[in-house]
């Protein structure tokens, strides 16, 4: 089954990992499409919010070890011995960018953890700004159990996400940590009964984009690039972004909505 990309007409996007047979963990051809549905989603203009989720117990388990190793190898050895970037729209760095590595969307993107989120599900969820799971979800960085280590933006993120105790737990311990364990490490915004996960997605989702999505996109913006700096160049970064949502014309539009007694009409601009 694919990686669904649906846009509704409230400006939110349901990007849903739809391979519940193999715990929706990822083979080259999915690490592709959810590649793509970022990219999508980060260049529509009408796409304010994503909510990514999964079908069945699962909301991501990350690699298929079974398929993927063979086929990424294949893949590398391809595009070496051609010298190109792709091969039939497969990109080595799929993966990285499946699970938001590195990534410089500055739309909000909010998580349903459905249930085992592991391996690459947990890279992913460290690229989400707002996370609500069930009870039966569980969450692990098990690559150590493997010998394998957490490379898709893990060790970088979760210690800067959660106190530094809990994210070392997460990293050495490498154990099946529950929805309401995580909730108490803080990786979680709410825990909710499995049948209000979507309601609770939305409920979040429809908190944001209420607000101007140029001045969300763009304090999204200030932190992430804040984050990656020191705070001389991040307050130097939060001043420029400063100057150019309040001379954007939803600046304008806020301020005569409230005004005027009316519900303001976002342009995004």
């Amino acid at each position: 089954m694919p990686v669904h990309y649906e846009l509704g007409d409230d400006h939110v996007v349901w990007i849903t990992i739809d391979r519940p047979e193999a715990m929706n963990s990822l083979d080259m051809d999915h690490f592709a499409q959810l590649r793509r549905a970022w990219e999508r989603f980060d260049e529509e203009d009408d796409a304010w919010l994503a909510i990514v989720t999964g079908v069945g117990r699962a909301f991501c388990t990350g690699a298929d070890l079974k398929t993927y190793i063979p086929e990424i190898t294949k893949l590398q050895k391809e595009i070496v011995a051609n010298k190109v970037d792709e091969v039939n729209g497969y990109r080595l760095d799929d993966g990285v960018k499946a699970v938001l590595r590195g990534a410089k969307i500055y739309k909000p993107i909010v998580a349903a953890v459905n249930g085992a989120c592991v391996a690459g599900g947990m890279e992913m969820l460290g690229g989400c700004d707002i996370r609500v799971a069930c009870p039966e979800a569980y969450f692990g960085v098990m690559e150590p159990k493997r010998g394998l280590f957490a490379g898709g933006g893990t060790t970088v993120r979760l210690p800067r996400q959660v106190p530094f105790p809990a994210a070392m737990e997460f990293l050495l311990c490498a154990d099946k940590v529950p929805a309401e364990q995580a909730l108490a490490f803080g990786l979680l915004n709410a825990v909710v009964p499995a049948d209000q996960l979507r309601d609770k997605a939305l409920e979040y989702a429809y908190r944001i984009t209420a607000n101007g999505p140029f001045a969300v996109r763009k304090t999204k913006e200030s932190v992430l690039r804040g984050l990656s700096t020191n705070m001389s160049e991040a307050y130097k970064i939060e001043s420029a972004i400063a100057g150019e949502v309040f001379s954007s014309e939803d600046a304008k539009e806020g301020p005569a909505a409230f005004a005027e007694k009316r519900a303001p009409r976002w342009t995004g601009r």
